[in-house]
């Protein structure tokens, strides 16, 4: 993946030569931005940086990293979440219908 932000300059820009920024580099500095914009940017700076070809794998790589820092879950696991939740819920009505005839039956 091509370099996309860092406060080290390029090679031969009084810098280390042949500095490699890691994503951490670029994650560092979007915790006091507004993840939109820094999504923006990042995306501008890689069209700008990148050959064609590598596009959309510069591409996943930055959508991925932006969504690892948001608690996110794929819609096929919120769905079976769901699913549990509703069974579990029906087996919950169930058991507090149980216990009303129970403690109904009480002399």
């Amino acid at each position: 993946m091509g370099r996309l932000h860092c406060d080290v300059p390029e090679a031969g820009a009084a810098g280390p030569i042949g500095h490699v920024c890691p994503d951490v580099c670029t994650l560092a500095h979007m915790a006091g931005r507004n993840p939109l914009d820094e999504l923006y940017e990042r995306i501008g700076e890689a069209v700008r940086a990148s050959p064609v070809q590598d596009l959309e794998k510069n591409l996943h790589t930055l959508m991925g990293a932006f969504f690892d820092r948001f608690d996110l879950a794929a819609r096929e696991d919120l769905e079976v979440h769901r699913k549990l939740l509703e069974r579990a819920q029906s087996k919950l009505a169930a058991l507090e219908a149980r216990v009303t005839e129970l403690e109904a039956r009480k002399p």
